[in-house]
C-alpha cells in the first residue's frame, strides 16, 4: 500500500506541494461560511474558498475562537491586527510554497494594534471583508483532506494553552478591494507576542 505522505504529494506533482507545506496562495473567492455546529463551544473555524482558475479550489481555513484556550480556562478570543496599505497591482493567482511570514518582521514595518474580537464578530467582519474583496491571498499550511486547503493561518508562536514555539512560520490572509486598497489580517491567540 503506497505511503499517504506520497498520495498527498501527487495532488501537485508539477509544484512538489505536500500536506504540511507552508504556501502562498492567492485567487477570487468564490464561497465563505462561518461553521456550524449543535454546540455552540465546538464552532471556532470561517472558510473562504478561493478559485485558481485550475480547477480544483482552495479552502483558506480561518481561526475565530481557542478551543484550547477555552479548555484551559485562558481567553478564547482571537487577537485581530489588521494591517492597510494600497495596492495598484494584485498579485499572479496560483499556489507556490513559501517560507511563511514572520509577525516580528511586520510588526517593525508597520506598528499593528491588536484587538480581542468574540466569535460572533469576528464572523461578522470576515463576512464583510470576503463579500468586497477582490483578491484574496493567504499564507499558511497546506492540507488535504477530502478537499485541498490553508490552515494555521494564524501566528505559531507559544500561546497561553500551546507551548509550542515557532518563529517565522506565521499565516495570515490579505483582501484586495476594488478601491485600491488592501488590509492583511494577522491572528493572535491569547499570550502571543
Amino acid at each position: 500500500m503506497p505511503h499517504r505522505r506520497n498520495k498527498e504529494r501527487n495532488r501537485f506533482p508539477s509544484l512538489e506541494l505536500a500536506h504540511g507545506d507552508i504556501v502562498h496562495v492567492a485567487g477570487a473567492p468564490t464561497s465563505f461560511a462561518a461553521e456550524i455546529d449543535r454546540v455552540p463551544a465546538n464552532i471556532d473555524h470561517f472558510w473562504i474558498t478561493l478559485g485558481l482558475g485550475t480547477g480544483e479550489p482552495i479552502r483558506i481555513s480561518l481561526s475565530t475562537h481557542s478551543r484550547q484556550n477555552a479548555a484551559a480556562g485562558f481567553d478564547p478570543r482571537i487577537r485581530l491586527g489588521i494591517v492597510a496599505t494600497p495596492w495598484s497591482e494584485l498579485p499572479p493567482v496560483r499556489l507556490t510554497k513559501s517560507p511563511g511570514l514572520d509577525y516580528a518582521m511586520i510588526e517593525r514595518a508597520t506598528p499593528v494594534t491588536y484587538l480581542e474580537y468574540a466569535r460572533p464578530a469576528l464572523e461578522i467582519l470576515l463576512t464583510d471583508k470576503a463579500k468586497r474583496a477582490t483578491l484574496i491571498e493567504a499564507w499558511g499550511e497546506l492540507y488535504v483532506r477530502t478537499h485541498i486547503g490553508i490552515h494555521q493561518v494564524h501566528s505559531m508562536r507559544a500561546s497561553c494553552s500551546v507551548t509550542r514555539d515557532l518563529i517565522g512560520r506565521d499565516g495570515a490572509i490579505r483582501f484586495y478591494f476594488p478601491d485600491g486598497t488592501a488590509e492583511m489580517l494577522l491572528f493572535k491567540y491569547c499570550g502571543q507576542p
